[in-house]
């Protein structure tokens, strides 16, 4: 498919949206638009355009809230807090940017606005952990609004929001008759915009407290409890299952032993020595000044090691980055996992390359659902065919939970 937008980067962030056009996030007409809108701009044209198209989304819907169409309203608030959402992709970084934080609280007005006109009304919820809270939303199932339902918890990666988990895996999941709790956990959205709150490798003792929210719930059926992780969510949620075991399922999409193997083929590309693509975080400095070096001269690279790395790891260097990081493995957890676990695969995603190693690690009921470039699918969590992995996913729901 050729750039809906002229910056490679601003064409990875802002044909995300795509994968939301069957839930309601965006049609391509209006991605397009913007996409011209932007043309040859920096990340301010890209940032003032979504956030123009997203303004004018939450006009039209206020306006139709206000003469009594909830219906239309809803899904332009939605849709609006989907634009947001993409807007401040580009700006992410230490001292965070001004510009991103009015924009992601843009973002959530908008999703609760959205949220508040269905029948019954969803509401913000927030979730005990630790000294704080962690903001929550439970979705129920359509047409089980009052029923005692299965639960699937979804949760995030690196840099999505409640909001990409909505329209990612929510939508449909309630549509095939499960109640969905989404929620931003440390390093994510509003953790990570508002209270600087980085990421943390034990996802197990995040989950538990989102289990334990989940059990005070009077529509969730507590032996039908799954998880669900997209992205760095494809880590997060078999670490999770390797501590958590009141779970009932996990979904891994896709399947990620670690945060480093990534790094490891980084550092063997530029054709440092196998010891120290090994263990990167403890490299000599000058092969460490290498790395740095490659990393700040590539767009891409910039943008996810140093923007939103350093960000959401707490790390002040890249020395620092490296050693976060290191934690986030499976290493000793893989076969701690007791529940049913689905592991995807999609061939083209670089994320997934280590999706088989985990499948072959586990030692619990185990399913591993590929997906091919030739069905649209094979690119990372599979964002060009979204409706083909929410329909296996739910498939094999059915099958595990009896639902």
């Amino acid at each position: 498919m050729g750039l809906i937008f002229k910056d490679r980067l601003h064409d990875d962030f802002g044909t995300w949206p795509l994968a939301y056009i069957p839930y309601g996030g965006a049609d391509f007409g209006e991605i397009a638009a913007v996409g011209l809108a932007v043309g040859d701009g920096d990340d301010s044209a890209f940032y003032n355009a979504w956030v123009a198209a997203a303004d004018r989304l939450a006009g039209d819907a206020q306006r139709l809230a206000d003469q009594g169409r909830r219906t239309s309203a809803r899904e332009l608030f939605l849709r609006a807090s989907c634009f947001y959402g993409v807007s401040y992709h580009p700006l992410f970084g230490k001292p965070v940017d001004p510009r991103l934080v009015a924009a992601f609280r843009k973002q959530m007005d908008a999703f609760n606005k959205g949220l508040a006109l269905r029948d019954p009304p969803v509401e913000p919820q927030r979730i005990p952990f630790e000294r704080t809270s962690l903001p929550a939303c439970f979705i129920p199932a359509v047409g089980h609004e009052s029923a005692v339902r299965p639960l699937l918890i979804c949760t995030n990666g690196y840099d999505a929001t409640i909001t990409d988990m909505f329209f990612a895996s929510a939508v449909a999941a309630t549509a095939r008759g499960y109640h969905c709790l989404i929620f931003d956990g440390p390093g994510q959205g509003e953790m990570l915009v508002e209270h600087g709150m980085t990421l943390r490798p034990d996802w197990e003792t995040v989950i538990k407290a989102v289990v334990d929210f989940a059990l005070t719930l009077p529509l969730v059926d507590p032996a039908r409890i799954a998880l669900t992780g997209w992205s760095l969510g494809g880590h997060l949620a078999p670490r999770a299952a390797s501590g958590e075991h009141r779970l009932a399922a996990c979904i891994a999409d896709p399947g990620l032993w670690s945060m480093t193997s990534g790094m490891r083929a980084f550092c063997e590309k530029l054709g440092l020595p196998a010891e120290a693509a090994a263990n990167p975080a403890d490299m000599e400095q000058p092969l460490l000044d290498k790395m740095w070096q490659a990393i700040s001269a590539d767009r891409k690279l910039r943008w996810t090691i140093i923007q939103r790395g350093f960000w959401a790891n707490g790390a002040e260097n890249l020395r620092e980055f490296l050693r976060c990081i290191a934690s986030f493995t499976l290493d000793g957890r893989a076969e701690l996992i007791r529940c049913p676990t689905l592991i995807t695969h999609a061939e083209a995603d670089p994320l997934a390359s280590s999706a088989q190693e985990l499948f072959d690690a586990l030692r619990c009921p185990k399913t591993l659902v590929r997906f091919t470039s030739a069905e649209g699918a094979g690119t990372h969590c599979e964002m060009m065919n979204r409706s083909a992995v929410n329909r296996r996913v739910a498939d094999w729901l059915d099958e595990v939970l009896g639902s």
